[in-house]
């Protein structure tokens, strides 16, 4: 069944103009006719536009009967803990995550933490288009209140993750104007580290620009230039974060994973032996695992497919490069918090540098070129490009590999190609793509390095 409102991750779009205030209002009366619990939790990132549609969402819940507690500014996977410990049937978070301020967006957070099922998501929708006529009156009508004392369940939950502290760790802290711009600085100074903070200054305008997780060369300059041990990024809503070593190189996704996993396994505490990664997690990344005995799942790119894989495996720790991190043992979802302080407490365990650690592997060279086509389907039945595809894997080999999927909501193809050297990564990248270009007309939009990036 097609979708009318809801994307991959909730709705998403220009706050006022797609995401409007009226439609936040049906999102909640919609929503809160599915619940049995009628308690909601909701919180938002910084954007200019949260309390707008904050307050017309909730102002939907209760309009049919259901109680609100509105949080404030949070990150989401404080919303989403909330949720799963005190007893909420739902949790909702405004936040357009990585997205430029002027956009906006709601997720709903089931009473797990999780993600809400598709088939709510869809009986949402159908709500949100139905005449409500049945309203309740007097006392039945839904209270809101303001109230943040649940979130000191969240802040000693982290506090708890790291019980040594962190005394003598310098820490630089890019919080992206964001979410984690007052809670961050609070953890980390309360664990005792001493940290160097920039991107916690909130306009409502400013939310992840020119900083935050996907702007990591902030952070990294920041690391290096104020003398710190190591450095962390979050995103616009602190589900992700990515880091920086003490030489200013970029801890992604993948790099995490392997400092997490190997030293948990040097402790006899890997079990299984096994980590989740993407389709575009780095070949060197997979090829170091394996020379330690441990083995890389990789999922579709996506948190979703990432969190199947990890129930299907047992794994203790999944994610993407782009620094969204599952640890299923903390939640079921990412939570760049959480990730950081488990990053931190890895390393200060170690007695190790994180430079030492980065130089742990070279990643393959690796790049993602994205080529726009009059259609997205049918293009693997193609026969010059079957052929390149067949043709790039007998080159590659066990020395590399090659993605090629259809975006999912534009006329584009992606298009990664890897090898553990330069020549043959570029060698069958231009295979590929004169084969696409005879059977496709397709045409180069970008060409994106990954071997030193974020990916995903």
């Amino acid at each position: 069944m097609s979708r009318r409102y809801f994307g991959t991750d909730g709705i998403r779009g220009v706050a006022n103009v797609k995401l409007t205030p009226e439609l936040a209002f049906r999102l909640g009366q919609g929503a809160g006719r599915t619940l049995e619990n009628k308690r909601v939790v909701i919180g938002r990132d910084t954007r200019r536009s949260g309390p707008m549609l904050g307050a017309a969402l909730a102002a939907g819940f209760c309009s049919v009967g259901v109680d609100v507690v509105a949080l404030g500014v949070v990150p989401t996977p404080t919303v989403a803990q909330v949720a799963r410990r005190c007893g909420y049937g739902l949790g909702a978070v405004i936040s357009a995550s990585h997205n430029p301020a002027p956009d906006n967006g709601i997720k709903l957070i089931g009473p797990d933490g999780g993600k809400v099922p598709d088939a709510q998501e869809l009986e949402i929708e159908r709500l949100m288009d139905d005449t409500f006529e049945d309203r309740p009156e007097g006392a039945a009508i839904g209270l809101l209140t303001s109230d943040r004392a649940d979130v000191a369940h969240y802040f000693d939950f982290l506090l708890n993750l790291v019980p040594e502290g962190l005394s003598g760790m310098k820490i630089a802290v890019d919080a992206s104007n964001g979410a984690a711009y007052e809670l961050a600085p609070l953890v980390l100074e309360k664990l005792g580290a001493e940290i160097v903070v920039v991107a916690a200054e909130p306009d409502g305008n400013n939310i992840n620009l020119e900083c935050g997780a996907t702007h990591p060369q902030r952070v990294q300059e920041l690391t290096k230039s104020g003398g710190c041990h190591i450095g962390v990024a979050f995103d616009g809503d602190a589900d992700r974060a990515v880091f920086s070593d003490e030489q200013g190189r970029l801890i992604n996704g993948d790099r995490t994973i392997a400092i997490w996993s190997a030293y948990r396994q040097s402790r006899g505490e890997l079990d299984p032996a096994t980590v989740v990664g993407t389709v575009m997690s780095n070949g060197g990344f997979g090829a170091w695992l394996e020379s330690r005995g441990i083995t890389l799942e990789r999922a579709p790119v996506g948190d979703k497919y990432v969190s199947e894989r990890i129930r299907a495996t047992g794994a203790r720790i999944g994610g993407e490069q782009s620094g969204h991190i599952i640890f299923p043992a903390l939640g079921p979802t990412g939570d760049g918090l959480a990730t950081a302080l488990e990053l931190f407490r890895t390393i200060a365990l170690s007695g190790r540098t994180a430079s030492s650690w980065y130089d742990e592997f070279e990643n393959w060279p690796q790049v993602l070129i994205n080529v726009t086509v009059r259609e997205r389907d049918g293009w693997d039945a193609q026969p010059n490009v079957a052929r390149a595809l067949q043709e790039a894997a007998e080159r590659l080999g066990q020395r590399g590999r090659v993605n090629v999927r259809p975006s999912g909501t534009q006329p584009m193809i992606r298009v990664m190609v890897e090898a553990d050297g330069y020549d043959l990564r570029d060698e069958v990248a231009g295979l590929v793509l004169s084969a696409m270009e005879t059977d496709l007309d397709a045409k180069v939009y970008s060409r994106v390095d990954l071997t030193h990036a974020l990916g995903d």
